[in-house]
């Protein structure tokens, strides 16, 4: 009589098939004792393991989408190190990624446990023959479980020992490459030794492909989101650029109709015959059309000088010069000015000592300072320039005797077509616009320009300069 067939098989079948529609929750007669019993143990080993894939593979995909979620390379970077846990181990994340086709990696991200990050945005570094070269033609993870000694063999790695500097001893180094083309890297440390193993590569092939086209698509929006904001700001720039010529224009229209109507009204007087007019009567409206002229003159001089200024053309031919000397000139210049008006102008004693400017542009706010002090003081009055040496800084001052400022009229002072209750004593005529000059010339050099004024008591207006141009930037008031 032939050996009936073992009663198990059919189960053993039955779970076969199961498994092969994903259904791991199988019970089966198992018995260490007989081959077909050995059977049963390995289906059920088998399950437990295709069980456990399944789930982390269930796993890697809810990351994956997870991930994708974010929009911005941030974003999806920072999802990246809240949810790789699970996965590989890590105190820090980096990315840095390709750039000018390909020959340069430069650091763009990295997320840590620890404070002391020094490794961080900006780090670059030539791809040619670089071990990073070498996995990235490999396309395949590096596993180095002992930085240290790695530095050792290779001293000259200069991103290994700064990366050691923050405490990193081991590091998991992966290749992202997007649709075969390839993009950067993904660097997983750890501040322990012998952290990873074979395992941690396998998870991350498992999403590889996936991952580097998330990291690539969030790069593109980000760089796409920064495209956008640097032509909006531009666009709002030639807004603000058009709103402020058709203030030019207008301002211009209104302040130069006056001056031309005089001008033509003088000058067809003086082409009238009937008018039999005395030698000094012609020198007068002579005279008079030459004031309205300069007035002119001054206006559209100023109005181009905002307007170069404001369109970014302002460009400074930086020489050493002499500050006393500087001061000097503006000092005797605007003097012989004040005469008329029996008003002197003194400079104080001056530090020896060079400063780096434009000298034409720091005389223009010199005139500007020390004309408006003239202007606004009373007749018969003093306008002192003073100058002091600090360690980063010179601080030049041009005090008044005039009937000084209201404190909230002092934030108006350095604004284009600034109009004050103060009047100037002897009609002098005003553009407005010579503070906004001096304010932007003396920023453009890297100092700053202010006003310390009470009513009754004068006021003295104040600029600053860096001793040198190093300084620039630092000079405090």
């Amino acid at each position: 009589m032939e050996n009936s067939p073992d009663k198990r098989i059919p189960q053993y079948i039955q779970a076969a098939e199961q498994l092969a529609h994903g259904n791991f929750q199988i019970q089966l007669p198992t018995s260490a004792s007989d081959e077909i019993g050995r059977l049963g143990l390995a289906l059920q080993g088998l399950a437990k393991s295709l069980e456990s894939r399944y789930q982390e593979l269930q796993k890697l995909n809810q990351l994956t989408s997870h991930i994708n979620a974010g929009i911005l390379l941030e974003e999806i970077l920072n999802q990246v190190y809240q949810d790789f846990r699970d996965f590989i181990p890590y105190d820090r994340i980096g990315i840095a990624l390709l750039e000018e086709d390909g020959n340069i990696l430069r650091a763009r991200w990295a997320r840590t446990d620890y404070p002391d990050v020094k490794l961080g945005c900006g780090y670059f570094a030539a791809m040619a023959g670089s071990s990073l070269q070498k996995i990235m033609d490999s396309a395949q993870p590096r596993i180095l479980n002992d930085l240290e000694t790695y530095y050792a063999a290779k001293p000259d790695s200069e991103s290994t020992a700064v990366i050691l500097s923050e405490g990193v001893r081991s590091s998991l180094t992966c290749p992202l490459i997007a649709n075969g083309v390839p993009i950067g890297f993904m660097f997983f440390s750890s501040r322990h030794t012998h952290t990873y193993a074979n395992q941690h590569v396998e998870i991350y092939r498992q999403i590889a492909g996936q991952l580097s086209v998330i990291v690539e698509k969030g790069r593109l929006v980000s760089e796409l989101a920064a495209q956008k904001e640097k032509i909006e700001q531009q666009y709002q720039e030639v807004r603000r650029l058009m709103d402020l010529q058709n203030t030019f224009m207008g301002i211009a229209a209104h302040d130069l109709r006056n001056p031309l109507a005089s001008i033509q009204s003088v000058a067809e007087l003086l082409l009238t015959p009937e008018f039999n007019l005395e030698e000094d009567e012609q020198l007068d409206f002579i005279n008079d059309i030459r004031d309205q002229t300069r007035h002119m003159l001054l206006l559209l001089n100023d109005l181009l000088d905002v307007t170069r200024i404001e369109a970014g053309k302002l460009s400074l031919d930086l020489v050493y010069s002499e500050m006393r000397r500087l001061l000097l000139e503006a000092v005797r210049r605007n003097a012989r000015l004040a005469e008329p008006k029996g008003t002197h102008v003194a400079l104080a004693d001056v530090p020896p000592g060079q400063v780096l400017v434009d000298p034409t542009r720091i005389r223009q706010v010199l005139d500007n300072l020390i004309s408006n002090a003239v202007k606004y003081a009373p007749p018969g009055s003093l306008v002192q320039v003073r100058v002091f040496s600090g360690e980063h800084c010179w601080r030049i001052e041009v005090e008044d005797q005039g009937p000084g400022i209201r404190p909230q009229e002092h934030a108006r002072l350095f604004q284009d077509f600034s109009r004050l209750s103060a009047v100037p004593t002897g009609g002098e005529k005003s553009t407005g616009l010579g503070l906004s000059i001096s304010r932007r010339v003396v920023e453009a050099h890297g100092g700053s320009i202010g006003v310390d004024s009470e009513p009754g008591h004068g006021s003295i207006f104040w600029f600053t300069l860096p001793n040198d141009k190093m300084d620039s930037g630092s000079c405090e008031d």
